[in-house]
């Protein structure tokens, strides 16, 4: 009969935690285990920022899906470190394939989700939950990938040399935290510019996989089993695999992916520090389309219904001296010089690849009258916001259009803020009158009145309206996705006057509207004002409302 054996005195160390078989000195095996603690841990920053800003350009609304990657990913991370104590005796063959897996998810995890944005329709439409759903999918698979990590390594390290958990826990953290810093600045200062998100998040997956796969099969090799030895080698061989190919067929994958969300053809596609801009058509007799940032901002074919309802009423008075807020295409600057009496059009718009675009591009140029070359028209390329602030005391504006993005759009918040109109009534004329693009009545009631609501808070009097119709399905405009089936039914403004309610009209001595009336213009008042929202409080830039 065999006696069991006796359990182990209490503190004895388990037979897997017992010091580990290195190449090298302890020393330089615990600075090799730090080091691949730095890289995975700006790899894994990386794969973060990378969902935010993928998700925020394809759903919108920054803040919310900052919110919910961060969110979704740190509460994996507590799951994930829970799950790897289970894998502490086995602590570098489980290290190792975390770190093959997360190096594959992390890796593709971009091309995935713009695979989904362009092949299954907009993020707004039917499959917008779908999608939404696959960002918190791999969040999840992500967060908690990162979080088991941390007691394998901190595991590994225990296993070169022993000390006190709290120095070990220090060296970890330490390496962890500075690593992730180094993947902070990386990201947009580095990977978004030179590579781009799809080969940025490509080329992060192959340095994690390199780094992870090198500690393991390298440093702790006398650790595993031949099966596993192989296996881990076989698998980091078939992720980079992976990996590589899809570098290789990424410019081909973009161009697939484009002509899913533009149509075939699209003649320039430039990703600049501000946005996407995309141009289509505006050859053989194909209307000219330009996308910001997948919004359809300009249609060809009926941009002048947009472009004319912004622009005349708010020509009704005074207008020798207009500024545009945005409206780097120029084709508000070509409706403003249409009216006689126009002395100087300043135009302020952030960036300066629009500029040149509307400048240089055949298509448009043609579509705004070639304005840029009036010398009546001067360009800043500037924030709105950071331009009014620095205005200075005398600058006085007869007319202040503001041609900008949605405000359901967070990066454009501020700029239909009660602080920007308070800064914009700075620079009007004691007469002068501002217009506002505010988004649809129709569609987003709550968002067009608060708009009106902030703008009477900045010590404004209002008139809004709107006008509706649009040809062929399609809406030009900034409140746009691709998709006809997301076009408004209409496009709100907001006129206002720092005196007097500023009546709404046309100047008889203005050009000839080819879709506006003083009678269409009334009755759209009045339907607007039928849909009123009331009791919603004023925009600021601490308490923003859209």
């Amino acid at each position: 009969m065999i006696e069991p054996h006796a359990p182990a005195p209490p503190g004895t160390p388990p037979p897997w935690a017992g010091p580990a078989r290195l190449p090298v000195r302890p020393d330089t095996g615990r600075f090799l285990v730090l080091a691949c603690v730095f890289v995975c841990a700006a790899c894994g920053l990386v794969y973060e920022l990378e969902l935010v800003a993928l998700a925020s350009y394809l759903i919108g609304d920054s803040v919310t899906q900052a919110s919910v990657v961060l969110s979704v990913m740190v509460f994996a991370m507590g799951i994930g470190s829970l799950a790897a104590k289970r894998l502490r005796w086995r602590a570098a063959a489980g290290f190792g394939a975390i770190e093959a897996l997360l190096a594959l998810v992390g890796g593709c995890s971009a091309m995935a989700l713009y695979a989904v944005f362009a092949w299954t329709g907009d993020w707004g439409g039917l499959w917008a939950n779908g999608s939404r759903y696959l960002l918190v999918a791999f969040s999840l698979a992500i967060g908690l990938l990162i979080g088991a990590e941390v007691p394998l390594l901190m595991e590994l390290i225990q296993r070169i040399r022993r000390q006190d958990a709290g120095g070990a826990v220090a060296d970890l953290f330490a390496a962890d935290y500075v690593g992730a810093l180094v993947g902070g600045l990386a990201f947009p200062f580095l990977l978004l510019p030179l590579f781009g998100q799809l080969t940025g998040a490509l080329l992060t997956g192959t340095v994690n996989a390199v780094a992870g796969g090198a500690l393991v099969l390298g440093l702790f090799r006398g650790d595993l089993t031949r099966r596993a030895r192989w296996l881990l080698l076989v698998a980091n061989l078939a992720v980079l695999g992976v990996l590589a190919t899809a570098a290789v067929l990424v410019d081909d994958f973009e161009r697939a992916a484009r002509h899913a969300v533009y149509g075939h053809d699209v003649r320039v596609a430039l990703q600049t520090d501000v946005q996407e801009i995309v141009l289509t058509g505006g050859t053989e007799g194909r209307p000219l389309d330009l996308f910001l940032d997948g919004r359809l901002r300009v249609s060809g074919r009926d941009e002048h219904r947009y472009h004319e309802a912004l622009v005349h009423p708010a020509m009704y008075g005074p207008h020798a001296r207009v500024l545009i807020l945005g409206g780097g295409d120029g084709l508000a600057a070509r409706e403003v010089l249409r009216h006689p009496g126009v002395r100087r059009v300043d135009v302020v718009e952030l960036d300066a690849e629009v500029l040149r675009l509307a400048r240089q591009d055949p298509a448009l140029s043609d579509l705004n009258g070639h304005v840029y070359g009036d010398p009546r028209v001067h360009v800043t390329t500037a924030d709105a916001f950071r331009w009014l602030r620095g205005a200075g005391p005398t600058s006085s504006y007869d007319v202040v259009i503001a041609d900008l993005p949605d405000p359901g759009i967070t990066a454009s918040t501020k700029l239909y803020s009660q602080e920007f109109y308070g800064l914009a009534r700075r620079v009007l004329a004691p007469d002068g009158r501002l217009v506002v693009h505010a988004g649809p009545v129709a569609s987003r009631p709550r968002v067009f009145w608060t708009v009106d609501t902030t703008l009477r808070a900045a010590g404004f009097r209002t008139t809004p309206y709107c006008v509706g119709g649009r040809d062929s399905g399609f809406a030009a405009g900034p409140d746009r996705t691709s998709g006809a089936s997301r076009a408004p039914h209409d496009w709100g403004f907001v006129l206002a006057a720092p005196g007097e309610r500023p009546p709404l009209g046309l100047d008889p001595r203005g050009p000839r509207s080819r879709t506006l009336t003083e009678g269409t213009l009334q009755a759209d008042a009045r339907a607007a004002e039928g849909a009123r929202v009331g009791g919603l409080a004023a925009s600021t830039l601490v308490h923003p409302r859209y």
